[in-house]
């Protein structure tokens, strides 16, 4: 599903350069729900964005789905995000003038598909708006713009979900809401998902926990493993 080898980034600014992914190695398997944590500064966003391919490390690789995705023109990368990853965010990013029925329409516009009334429906059903397809984003609380942006990620069936911090502007109920959302579609829909988070809370509903640190991966956990409910129990004491 994703194959990343021996990833570095590198940011320059004038002659000082910050090496801030350094010789990443990871591997995420179809269906498994993954969170990386880390704190400010550690580079899992910066890793995020590099599996989604919004940026290019500056050396390694990344296969997405067994597509070199270095190996592709900038235009095939956005086909490529656009199709087969989707994208939620800690801001929501949804576009202001636009219905919540038209955000979550508007990459089947981008790629040129037809628009399924009756998907765009499920859709609001499954993440609980329905009847509020022509409310506007300033119009919904924060949990409920969280909600249209996950089902806008979903709407052209992506086979990976990329959640950078998708609670980090909610209250705990709220975020939960989310968490359990998120967590319905990759039990029902084996949908793959990576997660970024501070909040080790959020990080208890992945299968496999990441600590990232300085640019590297320092430690991870699957659910499986005897110490997972502890190795949690740690963080949140």
């Amino acid at each position: 599903m994703i194959d990343a080898n021996k990833l570095t980034k590198d940011f320059i600014n004038g002659k000082e350069i910050t090496h801030v992914l350094k010789g990443v190695n990871l591997k995420i398997n179809e269906g498994e729900f993954v969170a990386i944590m880390g704190p400010s500064g550690s580079g899992k966003s910066t890793l995020l964005q590099l599996l989604g391919g919004l940026d290019l490390p500056t050396s390694g690789e990344i296969n997405i789905n067994k597509q070199n995705i270095h190996q592709m023109s900038e235009k095939q990368r956005t086909i490529m995000r656009r199709q087969q990853i989707g994208f939620v965010f800690q801001n929501y990013q949804l576009l202001p003038m636009l219905t919540v029925y038209e955000n979550i329409a508007f990459p089947l516009h981008a790629d040129g598909k037809k628009i399924s009334k009756q998907k765009i429906s499920e859709l609001l059903e499954t993440v609980d708006l329905q009847g509020y397809e022509n409310r506007y984003p300033n119009e919904l609380s924060g949990g409920q713009q969280q909600r249209v942006a996950i089902a806008r990620a979903l709407i052209n069936e992506p086979s990976i979900l990329l959640a950078d911090e998708p609670t980090g502007n909610l209250d705990r109920n709220r975020a939960s809401d989310i968490l359990e959302l998120m967590a319905l579609f990759h039990q029902e829909r084996k949908q793959t998902i990576v997660m970024v988070t501070h909040d080790i809370f959020s990080a208890g509903y992945a299968d496999r926990l990441i600590l990232f640190k300085d640019g590297i991966i320092e430690s991870e956990v699957r659910r499986e493993d005897g110490n997972y409910a502890e190795f949690l129990s740690h963080f949140m004491a």
